[in-house]
């Protein structure tokens, strides 16, 4: 989960419903400024959402790229059913179908960020093709896993049963936020559809590792985390990265959530691969 700091949305940033071949998505918007580089989709990660993203959106144009990032289905203001397919490759095939609406045919840059970066690895072994380069952001080579600091089987197990609410507070007890962001992570937490929950906590517990697989496909790929991101081990995504062929990057500034901890560090480092591909 990514703890925004802010709700403003800057100027430029367009929040949008994007109808594809697959479903609505909740999303937001900015378009480059200056000379154009390309287009950039984000994935959002675990109960998280379009607004992970918000801060980097307006960085990134400024340098030159269309960017989108949204809500997966069933997650915060996309909707989801309790029969929709939630697997790593519908939630893919959701991401390409935002990617074609709003990208057309033209090869993207894909980042997924924590639970995101699975999603991302299946859409780049699934559609390489149209993948123009692979980055993933305190993310990992599969499952997560169950820990006392996570307790996802438990969390999974309460999901239909206890009411969504309840297991939010539990899980964000103890946290002094702002009363407006704290109002935000309880209306997030609520509105995600429980399927859709329910299956992403799954993914987190039993996520094969396909880094192999998205090596294979050749898409050049970038890795970073913060300097305390406490999810995946940092030498699980130290190791992540030498397997995709590259270096893991750190950030001085950041834990989990780079994007809201520190936009401008990570866009600074984020922007020379981008822009030597």
């Amino acid at each position: 989960m990514s703890v925004p700091k802010t709700l403003e949305v800057p100027d430029g940033v367009e929040s949008r419903t994007i109808t594809t071949t697959r479903s609505t998505f909740a999303a937001q918007v900015c378009h480059a400024q200056g000379d154009r580089r390309g287009s950039i989709l984000l994935i959002p990660g675990w109960t998280g959402s379009k607004e992970d993203f918000t801060p980097v959106l307006p960085l990134l144009a400024e340098i030159g790229y269309d960017v989108v990032t949204y809500d997966q289905r069933g997650q915060y203001e996309s909707p989801g059913a309790p029969d929709d397919d939630y697997s790593l490759s519908g939630l893919a095939a959701d991401a390409l179908s935002l990617a074609e609406q709003t990208f057309g045919d033209e090869k993207f840059h894909l980042l997924g960020h924590s639970f995101g970066g699975l999603v991302a690895q299946v859409l780049a072994i699934e559609h390489s093709k149209r993948i123009r380069t692979l980055s993933l952001l305190c993310s990992g080579p599969g499952a997560l896993g169950d820990s006392p600091a996570r307790p996802l089987k438990r969390i999974s197990q309460a999901i239909g049963k206890t009411p969504l609410l309840q297991i939010h507070q539990l899980r964000d007890q103890g946290l002094k936020q702002p009363a407006q962001i704290t109002a935000f992570l309880a209306k997030r937490f609520t509105s995600n559809a429980p399927a859709s929950l329910k299956a992403m906590t799954q993914h987190l517990l039993d996520a094969p590792d396909r880094v192999d697989e998205v090596a294979a496909t050749g898409v050049t790929c970038w890795v970073g985390r913060g300097e305390t991101d406490d999810a995946w081990p940092h030498d699980a995504q130290a190791k992540m990265a030498e397997r995709l062929g590259t270096e893991i990057v750190i950030l001085p500034s950041a834990a989990h959530s780079p994007a809201v901890e520190g936009p401008e560090e990570f866009i600074d480092e984020w922007r020379d691969f981008l822009e030597a591909n």
